[in-house]
């Protein structure tokens, strides 16, 4: 018997699923709003969430980080409308197990929750993952753990590896954790910088040369495909090749064979393919800025690091890290924390996601070095200033204390947070929609996040926007 948690406004779709649900010998708890979809989750065991999209208190997937934290990470099955075209698409990238479309039917129903209770019962028999080495990468959020289960998947195979997301989240750190815990970990892990090679020189570097093959060539050299034989073959922000460049990736990725500049005979490299890009290249192929058959070769297996904003609860845990590793580094004794300091952090929105962070800790220490306990007045004054801000934009305008506040007091603190972030990226997202005249197509190369998941933003903030 399995625990399935219907999200939906409509009571009577609870009556409907209610009936099937006995009939097929399971549970039905209905919720209908997301306030009282989080109760449920909270207060009872769920193995299947059917989540309508519309619901009176909000957009459905804004509760997608909370069903996975949930116990047990129950499955998702969205349910969309026939007005909201791009629900199938949001569905999908959000992490879903499947969507159906209304009007919802039991037969609709039943085939994709049959297969999401066989697909959670095959999970829960698998093996233990096993002990990843992950030096450096710190998470103990349920985003972070999803990106480590593919991790595991990527080093268990020789297949290719897109890794995708914003400028500071750690893509290079990840290739090196696949990389690590591979077969291939005792050869090399070649990184080329996508960015900085040069055209004129990219044959020369990637296949590497023979003496005499042009002036300066004074004695053979080894190209970074060769060096990666038996390794791992690191292309990082692949998004910034042109198109001259990608065709030549693209005819070495075919069959690992290439001839060095000035050589008449052919040599193979055996490596093994990890890329990482902070753009959308589907967009990109889909403007034919990106070659679609390159990106076939590079995306078998995908795995999208969240932005640091989306992963509070690894704030602390990071910055900890970071200060420990920086007080070995300069030789200074371990910092204490105030945990007002841990509240800043979480406030403040992290554009540069872990990168700044780490630089944010050590220019802390840096200025700071004498100071044991760490104080919010320690942190640089930009962050202080849009703390502080994102805070004073969310006081509450009308004479009425907000909820689970007293008047004159202030809100929980999960409260505030989630009120200061929710200002911040509405005040963000107001500039780019400026920036961008509405466009969402110049907004996404702007911003570096992906046209879908502005529409998402977008439409949680109800802002108005064109193709």
């Amino acid at each position: 018997m399995a625990h399935i948690l219907l999200i939906d406004d409509d009571a009577i779709l609870r009556e409907t699923f209610g009936g099937l649900m006995r009939r097929l010998g399971h549970t039905l708890d209905w919720a209908g709003s997301l306030e009282e979809g989080r109760l449920a989750l909270v207060h009872g065991r769920t193995d299947v969430v059917l989540l309508d999209l519309r619901l009176p208190d909000g957009y459905g997937l804004d509760m997608m980080p909370e069903i996975r934290a949930a116990p047990g990470s129950p499955e998702v099955i969205i349910v969309t409308g026939q007005e909201d075209p791009e629900g199938a698409a949001l569905a999908i990238k959000s992490g879903a197990w499947d969507y159906i479309q209304k009007p919802l039917t039991p037969h609709r129903v039943t085939l994709p929750l049959t297969r999401a209770l066989e697909y959670r019962a095959q999970k829960a028999a698998r093996r233990p993952r096993a002990v990843l080495k992950r030096e450096a990468i710190v998470g103990v959020g349920p985003a972070m753990e999803a990106c480590l289960d593919l991790v595991a998947q990527a080093a268990d195979s020789d297949a290719s590896v897109l890794i995708a997301g914003e400028t500071g989240t750690g893509k290079e750190l990840f290739a090196r954790a696949i990389h690590v815990n591979s077969p291939r970990a005792n050869n090399n892990f070649v990184v080329v910088d996508c960015a900085a090679l040069p055209e004129t020189l990219v044959e020369s570097v990637l296949f590497g040369h023979v003496k005499g093959a042009f002036t300066g060539a004074d004695r053979d050299r080894d190209g970074l495909f060769k060096l990666a034989d038996g390794g791992t073959l690191f292309l990082d922000e692949i998004g910034e090749l042109s198109p001259g460049i990608q065709k030549t990736f693209l005819r070495v990725l075919q069959d690992g064979r290439f001839r060095p500049v000035g050589s008449k005979n052919e040599l193979q490299s055996d490596f093994r393919l990890v890329s990482a890009t902070n753009r959308d290249l589907s967009a990109m192929a889909a403007s034919g800025v990106f070659r679609e058959d390159l990106l076939y070769r590079l995306r078998t297996i995908v795995i999208t690091l969240p932005a640091l904003r989306l992963r509070a609860e690894d704030i602390k845990p990071l910055a900890i890290h970071y200060m420990n590793r920086l007080c070995e580094r300069y030789r200074l004794p371990t910092k204490g924390f105030s945990e007002e300091f841990f509240q800043a952090l979480a406030a403040y929105t992290w554009p540069g996601n872990v990168r700044e962070l780490c630089s944010t800790m050590e220019r802390v220490l840096l200025q700071h070095r004498t100071e044991p306990v760490l104080y919010p007045k320690h942190l640089p004054d930009e962050i202080r200033i849009q703390v502080l801000k994102a805070s004073a934009g969310c006081e509450p305008s009308g004479p009425a204390p907000a909820e689970g506040t007293e008047a004159g007091g202030v809100p929980p603190w999960k409260e505030f947070r989630r009120q200061a972030l929710d200002e911040a990226e509405r005040g963000y997202l107001r500039e780019l929609l400026r920036a961008s005249a509405g466009n969402v197509s110049r907004a996404a190369r702007l911003s570096g996040l992906s046209p879908s998941r502005l529409y998402d933003l977008f439409r949680k903030y109800n802002m108005p926007t064109r193709p």
